[in-house]
């Protein structure tokens, strides 16, 4: 294991976590390879098992890897993901750190720029994509309050796609974490009023048109006024 050395003495456990991260971050190695055993890290590092399992479990908390027991086990490489800080958001969220009102405040800025790239980037066929889920948006609209549950993951979808269509990873994630995060709280406390739910599609419609005519700051004027609806519905709610 040429990758490792033995770890500082001085910071024996956090020397360990960086080495191994290091190993995983730079692509020494890959995901869904297995970290070599316990014992052969202790022999590797110098250090206690009771160490080696620190740092696999913090490393485990940071999503680098997966603990898999049994046969064919170990400490798995995986994936680069959003879901740990999908968690720490969902969190947040629950022990009222962030309130919604804060939520749509930071996706008001944030979205707003990934609504206006996304017109300057977008492809014909990444229109027809838009399109495509905005009619699926409207036929549940069509089919009144009983299928809010299905708008809003449809709507959902219309946001992860202009994320997409940035093409920036950077958005792309931060669209990921906050909408896929936050559709439980629509589900549960969004109102069903179809005059809501018909000004929500609306949005999406008036959000095509504007991309199909390459005018950004009326999309962010658009977006802007579709995130404010959805805070309005949980003020309502917070009052009631």
């Amino acid at each position: 294991m040429p990758m490792f050395k033995p770890a500082k003495q001085n910071r024996i456990f956090e020397d360990v976590v960086e080495q191994i991260q290091d190993a995983i971050l730079s692509g020494q190695v890959k995901p869904g390879e297995t970290l070599p055993s316990e014992r052969e890290l202790r022999e590797v590092f110098k250090v206690s098992r009771g160490t080696i399992r620190e740092a696999l479990r913090v490393l485990e908390q940071k999503g680098l890897i997966e603990i898999k027991l049994g046969v064919g086990g170990g400490a798995i490489v995986k994936e680069a993901s959003v879901d740990v800080l999908a968690e720490s958001l969902d969190l947040l969220i629950r022990h009222r750190k962030v309130s919604m009102e804060h939520l749509a405040e930071f996706r008001i800025g944030v979205e707003g720029d990934i609504v206006a790239m996304a017109v300057e980037r977008a492809t014909p066929q990444d229109i027809e994509e838009l399109e495509r889920i905005t009619k699926m948006a409207q036929s549940y609209c069509d089919k009144g309050p009983d299928y809010v549950r299905q708008f809003l993951e449809a709507d959902m979808q219309f946001h992860l796609t202009l994320s997409r269509i940035t093409k920036n990873p950077m958005y792309d994630a931060i669209g990921r974490i906050i909408h896929e995060n936050i559709l439980s709280y629509y589900k549960d406390f969004i109102e069903r009023k179809g005059i809501k739910l018909k000004e929500n599609c609306d949005d999406l419609a008036r959000l095509v048109a504007a991309m199909k005519a390459k005018r950004p700051e009326e999309a962010r004027t658009v977006l802007k006024e579709h995130i404010t609806r959805y805070a309005s519905i949980f003020e309502e709610k917070k009052d009631q």
